[in-house]
């Protein structure tokens, strides 16, 4: 990784777009003859979304995936044509924008669809595709299975000016392959779907699968897979780590040294002096800190950068804006680059390693790196 970083700062995350793509070719050779649809949800997991919804679908991704109408628009405005589905049900006052934006619109019961139509109607529009959510065993959102044919027929009766255009379950466990849960929630799922026939239903869309069902249950991918932490080459999970050899990362965190010195033994480091040096030490400073995604107990699970191509622990609390590194007797120059995710020589830190030391999942890692921190698109014309 070369050159200067961006925005001014001397932190940024760099985001390699052919690892996205790389991802998707090979994600869609394990899934196929199910089509891909890419979860960019939360700014592609922090990745930027827009750059990341464009490479996937130009690396063969049929859909796009977000949680809220306002990441839906944010992809329209940006010029992306492909179906775009919000996965979970959206305030009444925001469908008349979601429809405006030409989204797939998810609902869970009745009313929701005869708001959907209310609004379509008075815009004009007809043939609006919404798909319907069953909860089989997640029990977040979702219509009980025994109703799923009362919404299929609101939709395929009541509402004309609505289109089905899926339907649809979320895993809870799929990420432990073992989990006896998963085979319970496809069961349900196929049961439910059994019972609404009928016209209207012809050709819908069926899918059940995450990341980790991609990768481990090929008895779920059904018509589409929802890919989202795969995609950026990050691990769902422990229990299917060891069928993700071919993903690769895409996000690297980087900074570089802004100050150096040598500290005396019996001194501490940063707020409380958690940290005390049992010998004199060359301390560094690096610019980021909590407040651009850098946990502030990391330094107390073990947590470690990259400098010179060796593992640096991080010395003391982590503050707001700035983390402290304890790198011995070696001479560190200010401007020297610092990885805190990513590759650097022959080293690597990935956000499984930071999520198994904090007790979270990788996720909350990569969708934590703040929005103050500039992103960075390498790997594919932007």
């Amino acid at each position: 990784m070369s050159g200067e970083t961006g925005a001014g700062r001397w932190t940024e995350v760099v985001v390699d777009l052919g690892a996205i793509a790389h991802n998707v070719e090979w994600l869609r050779r394990r899934v196929a003859p199910a089509a891909l649809w890419a979860v960019v949800k939360a700014d592609a997991y922090g990745h930027g979304d827009v750059a990341v919804a464009r490479r996937a679908l130009a690396a063969g991704a049929q859909g796009l995936c977000v949680a809220l109408v306002e990441e839906g628009t944010r992809l329209r405005l940006a010029g992306l044509q492909a179906p775009v589905l919000v996965l979970s049900p959206q305030p009444a006052e925001q469908v008349e924008q979601a429809l405006k934006a030409s989204l797939t619109l998810t609902v869970h019961a009745v009313d929701q669809v005869l708001d959907i139509e209310r609004v379509a109607r008075r815009l004009g529009l007809s043939d609006v595709p919404v798909q319907v959510k069953i909860d089989t065993g997640m029990h977040r959102v979702g219509a009980p299975p025994e109703l799923a044919c009362a919404i299929v027929d609101a939709v395929t009766g009541a509402a004309p000016a609505v289109r089905l255009d899926g339907v649809f379950t979320h895993f809870a466990c799929a990420d432990d392959p073992g989990h006896e849960l998963t085979s319970r929630q496809i069961a349900a799922f196929d049961a439910a779907v059994a019972t609404l026939g009928g016209a209207g239903t012809h050709g819908v869309r069926r899918h059940l699968g995450n990341s980790a069902a991609a990768l481990a249950r090929p008895d779920a991918h059904a018509d589409l897979v929802r890919v989202g932490i795969a995609l950026y080459g990050i691990e769902p999970g422990p229990g299917v780590a060891h069928l993700c050899g071919e993903l690769r990362p895409a996000l690297t965190l980087r900074s570089r040294v802004s100050m150096a010195k040598r500290v005396g033994a019996g001194e501490g480091v940063s707020y409380g002096w958690r940290s005390v040096l049992e010998r004199p030490t060359v301390v560094a400073t690096v610019p980021l800190g909590y407040a651009d995604g850098v946990p502030r107990r990391l330094a107390f699970t073990g947590g470690e950068v990259l400098i010179g191509g060796r593992r640096r622990r991080i010395l003391g609390v982590v503050t707001m804006d700035q983390l402290m590194v304890d790198c011995g007797d070696d001479e560190v120059a200010v401007g020297d680059e610092v990885i805190l995710l990513g590759r650097q020589g022959d080293e690597v830190v990935r956000p499984e390693e930071w999520a198994e030391r904090l007790g979270t999942i990788p996720y909350e890692i990569v969708c934590g790196i703040s929005a103050r921190v500039p992103r960075r698109w390498v790997g594919a014309d932007q």
